[in-house]
């Protein structure tokens, strides 16, 4: 917290989002409660003692949007016990009124919360729903009568003014909507519900109030079907009134009740104006909800259908077009779509981490990579691709270009190849934290298997390219992992004796595979690493002795020395003085000027020494 004369403002971290911050202030104490970071008698907003007093608020402004027009459409309604509850619900609005001087407030252009008591006070004081707070909340109404001794009239329409504490529950609803925690489909209906409800009862009332103040009641709504009507009970008179409201919001108008006098008839035309903006209001917000949902669905059933078409206007094999199928639906079923878009979305450093927290234990479990040093797998974590395979879907094909290999993370594939008459042979099973592929791209060969998932099978995909990228600079890695392979590849070849394809590709001495197996081994991956290792070609420069006091002559200088430019200015100088045995103060150029980076001297410069 940072004090400036009178002002006291809390700075929050600029990391912490502002969900972050609303659940870290929840715990600060509230209502008058003595608090280092928000100074004495000042009340944090987002403390849970006031947000528990806002939702009791919100629970005496639900009463008073039902009992304000209620009221006001028959003076009998208003009961001694509906007054006196008025008059209590008022109470508790003035304590919010006075409670509202002393809640800190987040500034919207710099976003601190500002907790200064003379900020607050004058913010509240200038705005308009302070005004509108207390007119609010004063009995007007009620005080008129006690003074005049006369019945409320249009006086009774004050009551209407407690309607502008609606606004907490818009503000509630607006708050609930962002919140994960609840469903946003029930959250946005309850709305909607609440809202044609609380029309659907305001019109009631309104209809009610000009029938029982219309001056000849046979000539009202519900005087010219119903005599003596204001003798009738005021639940009998308020439930005609909700029916017509009803009838009149559905556009049903079965005409039993209808508009007889001028001004039901302007007020009908109001009311059935405002409720085709409400009718279409809800429309398309239901209509908004429901495509949601079943969005994907759609999605998902389009891709089927041409898939179908593809495979059937191509002729495609029945199993081919299985295996397309399969993969359609398990695209949407795990909403591997999704997750790739997502994870598109995201900052590369957050995708990493994401990925590194995922797919790092199956990774360090794999032969290949056992071993290996942590840098190493974040590289090869930081560009995966996870794949699902439904059951009996090829992975790999024999003898198709080698561009990626595959970890299983969960599931089952199995290694087949092609023998002579056709017929597929197998080689091996692969369960989780095993490879695939990888034979080819080490080898840099066609895939020799066909890899086939024997039941949903989830895999992370490495590219050649990226795989080659990320072991080569790493010397001491590569020497790993093209150990770890070796010996793979003899325990393969223990597993796989009775296999002619193996014997006859991989094990033949005079056979490309093996031969590159062991250079790959013993030579090739050194130079491959150190080839790779970054390396500049080193600069020739040649260097004079400098003549003192003879400026002319650094222009011209005398024959000197051809050497290699080292690294740094010191070991440079040190060169100077072994070649002509004499101290080093200052290394210039024929121009004299002098020399301060090693990095500014280029290939063929002339330097002087002095």
């Amino acid at each position: 917290m940072t004090r400036q004369g009178s002002t006291s403002v809390t700075i929050l971290p600029v990391t912490m989002s502002p969900a972050m911050a609303a659940r870290s202030e929840l715990l600060r104490p509230a209502f008058g409660e003595a608090s280092p970071s928000l100074g004495r008698f000042v009340i944090n907003p987002h403390s849970c003692s006031y947000r528990w007093w806002h939702m009791f608020l919100i629970m005496l402004v639900l009463y008073s949007a039902w009992a304000s027009p209620f009221e006001l459409s028959m003076e009998k309604a208003a009961s001694i016990a509906l007054v006196v509850t008025d008059l209590v619900v008022d109470v508790f609005f003035a304590i919010d009124i006075a409670l509202s001087f002393f809640v800190a407030y987040r500034d919207t252009s710099t976003g601190l919360l500002i907790t200064d008591r003379r900020k607050i006070t004058m913010r509240y004081l200038k705005r308009p729903c302070f005004a509108l707070d207390v007119a609010s909340t004063i009995p007007l109404q009620i005080i008129y009568q006690l003074v005049t001794g006369k019945r409320q009239g249009l006086w009774g329409l004050l009551n209407l003014l407690r309607l502008w504490r609606l606004r907490r529950v818009s503000k509630l609803f607006a708050r609930v909507e962002k919140d994960i925690r609840f469903n946003y489909l029930w959250t946005r209906l309850i709305k909607l519900l609440c809202v044609t409800l609380f029309a659907l009862h305001f019109a009631a009332c309104i209809y009610l109030w000009m029938a029982f103040n219309y001056k000849i009641k046979e000539l009202t709504w519900i005087g010219s079907q119903i005599h003596s009507f204001e003798d009738r009970s005021v639940w009998f008179c308020y439930t005609c009134a909700v029916y017509w409201s009803i009838t009149t919001l559905a556009t049903v108008g079965y005409g039993d009740l209808h508009a007889t006098n001028i001004g039901e008839m302007l007020f009908s035309i109001a009311f059935m104006l405002f409720n085709m903006g409400l009718t279409s209001y809800i429309i398309g917000n239901i209509t908004n909800l429901v495509v949601r949902e079943t969005s994907n669905t759609f999605k998902m059933r389009d891709m089927v259908q041409r898939v179908s078409e593809f495979g059937r206007m191509n002729r495609l094999p029945e199993a081919m077009r299985e295996q397309m199928l399969a993969s359609v639906q398990l695209r949407f079923r795990t909403d591997e779509q999704l997750q790739q878009e997502m994870l598109s979305e995201l900052p590369k450093a957050v995708r990493s981490g994401v990925m590194k927290h995922m797919f790092k234990s199956a990774i360090e479990s794999c032969y290949l990579f056992q071993g290996v040093s942590d840098s190493l797998i974040v590289q090869l974590v930081a560009e995966m691709k996870a794949e699902f395979f439904p059951p009996k879907a090829n992975v790999i094909l024999e003898n198709e270009t080698s561009t990626d290999c595959y970890i299983i993370i969960s599931g089952e594939v199995e290694a087949l190849t092609t023998l002579a008459d056709g017929t597929e042979k197998h080689v091996k099973r692969i369960g989780p934290r095993g490879m695939a592929g990888e034979i080819g791209v080490m080898f840099s060969i066609p895939q020799p298997f066909t890899i086939r998932s024997r039941r949903l099978t989830q895999v992370v995909r490495i590219s050649h390219i990226h795989l080659l990228q990320a072991v080569r600079p790493n010397t001491a890695d590569g020497y790993i992992v093209f150990s770890n392979f070796i010996q793979y590849l003899e325990s393969l070849k223990v597993q796989t004796k009775d296999v002619a394809f193996v014997s006859d590709h991989l094990w033949n001495g005079n056979s490309m595979v093996l031969r590159r197996a062991t250079e790959v081994a013993v030579d090739e991956s050194k130079e491959a690493a150190h080839k790779m290792l970054p390396c500049k070609e080193p600069k020739r420069v040649v260097i004079h002795e400098q003549l003192p006091n003879a400026t002319s002559t650094a222009l011209h200088p005398s024959p000197g020395k051809l050497v290699l430019l080292p690294d740094s200015m010191q070991e440079l100088m040190k060169l100077s003085e072994k070649k002509f045995g004499k101290a080093v103060r200052g290394i210039l150029t024929v121009e004299g000027a002098e020399v301060e980076d090693i990095e500014v001297i280029r290939d063929g410069d002339h330097l002087l020494f002095s």
